[in-house]
């Protein structure tokens, strides 16, 4: 073959003095490996069918590489035209186009047909279809289809095949079936690196840490030296975990190795940091890195936003806007999230208008973000505002709305929205989350019935099964609407051991309604859970007290002496002049104390004279 160096200019220069000449060019072979050359090292669509041009006028087919660089340059449209014009394609073809099909966002499913459409014309797909017929597979979910092909797999003998292997693994693992992704691993009789690394891979992505950890165990066991990919998905199942002892290992392998602390290392290392909660460590990666790019910046940002850290969230987007690289909506779903916990409306109001300004605003992650700031910072109406014009929305965003309409105590809003959810027609479904959000607004507004009728909603209309929070959530609403008995029922049928918030709710209640026999069982879990919280002593011994239970009464406050757990004193601040003021119960060491009680005796004065009788069963 002719040995042509050109660049894109000269392609053209050609082309255009070869258009003057209509009558074919006699050596033929030689213009042949000057097109197969130049559609090599061509960089556009508009070259390469300048080139095609050319070999159509002189008669020269080349099938094979032309298809393969269309399909390089993402044109299928051009390369569907150009295959349904091949009179008998080969399994080479049918490869190129499931191969540029399957690595193609959104094509899978094109994959898929081209893959059937070789089956029907009696051709047979081999080891280099199957990779790409399963990464297909995969994008889409589709794990019958997958099941299909691993079947012709076995019967075609691939299935000992490293790179089909491979990708079986990370097929079935996408999909949800981890189990069977285990069983091909397991199945390959001599495993490499890859191997591995496929394995550990689809454990971490689907979050089944303590596996990927085991399994990373015993590959270095079997005295394989983990890579950058072997790394990374540790470091992903470490975060996960909160695992920073093996998280630390990684990073001092990373560097006695002097492996590049490039954006794929240094992210999944920060993100595990992250996870840890160590984000002096995250930081000093994120610091040391040269090059940065959003991901870096990404995990950093989500990071401090997810540990609390609201305000370096917010000081680093501020920084990642003036350095030359631009924010995502990844960056601006973690801003919003530190906006939302510490009440920045103004400031989310801004990061509102910047993504307006990049074409971000309508993004569904981006708008379901805003929601969620807006509702938390007291913004109710702007929180509805975003919601309303979202071109479209999945389960998070309804879920975010209705449980800001149950925050804000609207009730009946919420539950219109609800209805309003179901009648979509499929595009988003009710999950364990949108229950949560109803079964709170009937929370706060009192609405038992309604509630009753959500929980067994759950199970009997969609499949669910209730949760831990929704058993809290009935609790709550039985608690405060008296039903006890049925209250401690639902107490009985958790999944789990109900936690001392919502028990702490339920002895409240029983204080209230004087139900001495439920009070004593809730007590009981109580102490076990937390022996030195005095509120539950307390309230027993209130309760007592009230029904003239003297001798218990007594009990509980000498239990409560002997287990040494001590009263928690009251508290109060007041904010004058931009001066914080603590008060606690019995205190006297405020400078303006005596002042303070003279005032407090005049109060209790004028509240005598007009009739007030104190609650002293609350003392």
């Amino acid at each position: 073959m002719l040995r042509i160096k050109s660049s894109p200019h000269l392609i053209s220069r050609y082309l255009n003095f070869d258009k003057t000449h209509s009558k074919p060019n006699p050596n033929r072979q030689a213009l042949s490996e000057k097109l197969v050359t130049f559609l090599q090292q061509c960089l556009s669509i508009k070259q390469m069918k300048q080139i095609h041009n050319q070999m159509l006028t002189n008669s020269i087919h080349k099938p094979n590489s032309f298809l393969y660089k269309v399909v390089d340059l993402k044109d299928f449209a051009y390369a569907s035209d150009f295959f349904s014009k091949i009179l008998e394609p080969t399994e080479y073809a049918f490869n190129v186009m499931i191969r540029g099909l399957s690595t193609t966002w959104n094509k899978s499913s094109l994959a898929l047909e081209f893959y059937s459409r070789m089956k029907f014309l009696g051709l047979k797909p081999n080891k280099l279809t199957y990779p790409f017929l399963f990464i297909a597979c995969s994008n889409l979910l589709a794990v019958e289809n997958g099941r299909v092909g691993h079947s012709s797999v076995i019967k075609r003998g691939l299935d000992e095949d490293g790179h089909v292997s491979h990708s079986l693994i990370t097929m079935y693992a996408r999909c949800g079936e981890v189990g069977d992704a285990r069983k091909v691993f397991d199945e390959i009789p001599e495993k490499d690196l890859v191997s591995w690394n496929s394995m550990i891979s689809g454990y971490s992505k689907m979050r089944h840490a303590v596996e990927a950890v085991g399994l990373f165990s015993d590959m270095m066991q079997a005295g394989f030296e983990p890579n950058e990919m072997t790394l990374v998905s540790v470091l992903g199942a470490c975060g996960e975990l909160g695992d920073l002892k093996l998280g630390t290992w990684v990073e001092e392998f990373v560097m006695d190795n002097r492996m590049v602390l490039n954006s794929y290392m240094g992210s999944a290392l920060i993100h595990m940091y992250g996870k840890c909660g160590d984000l002096v460590s995250a930081r000093r990666i994120f610091d040391s890195m040269k090059k940065k790019d959003k991901v870096t910046w990404n995990a950093m940002i989500t990071g401090y936003a997810q540990n609390g850290m609201s305000e370096e969230a917010i000081k680093l987007f501020q920084d990642m806007r003036i350095s030359s690289t631009a924010p995502d909506q990844i960056t601006l779903v973690g801003t919003l999230s530190a906006c939302a916990s510490i009440g920045a409306l103004d400031l989310g109001k801004q990061v509102e208008i910047y993504a307006s300004e990049r074409g971000l605003r309508d993004n569904i992650y981006v708008s379901t973000a805003l929601v969620d700031m807006y509702s938390k910072c007291g913004s109710l109406d702007n929180a509805f505002r975003v919601f309303d014009v979202m071109p479209r929305k999945n389960e998070v965003s309804w879920n975010a709305m209705i449980s800001a309409l149950a925050f804000h105590g609207q009730a009946q809003k919420a539950m219109a929205l609800f209805n309003s959810m179901l009648n979509e027609g499929g595009a988003a479904s009710p999950n364990d989350i949108t229950f949560v959000g109803v079964l709170s607004a009937c929370v706060h507004a009192g609405l038992v019935d309604e509630g009753r009728r959500f929980f067994h909603m759950m199970s009997s209309s969609f499949g669910l099964v209730p949760k831990i929070e929704h058993y809290s959530c009935m609790v709550d609403l039985l608690s405060r609407a008296g039903h006890l008995e049925e209250a401690w029922d639902f107490v009985k049928k958790m999944p789990e051991k109900p936690d001392e918030v919502i028990l702490g709710a339920l002895l409240g209640a029983c204080q209230k309604r004087k139900n001495v026999e439920i009070s004593e069982r809730v007590m009981k879990l109580l102490l076990e859970l937390e022996p030195s919280n005095s509120g539950n002593y307390v309230i027993s011994s209130r309760l007592y007290a009230n029904l003239r239970r003297w001798d218990d009464s007594a009990r509980m406050r000498m239990l409560m002496k002997q287990k040494g757990v001590s009263k928690t004193p009251g508290c109060s601040w007041i904010d004058i002049n931009s001066q914080l003021h603590e008060f606690h119960a019995g205190d006297v060491l405020h400078q303006e104390w005596i002042e303070i009680q003279q005032i407090l005796d005049l109060l209790i004065d004028d509240l005598r004279r007009e009739g007030y009788i104190p609650n002293t069963t609350l003392l």
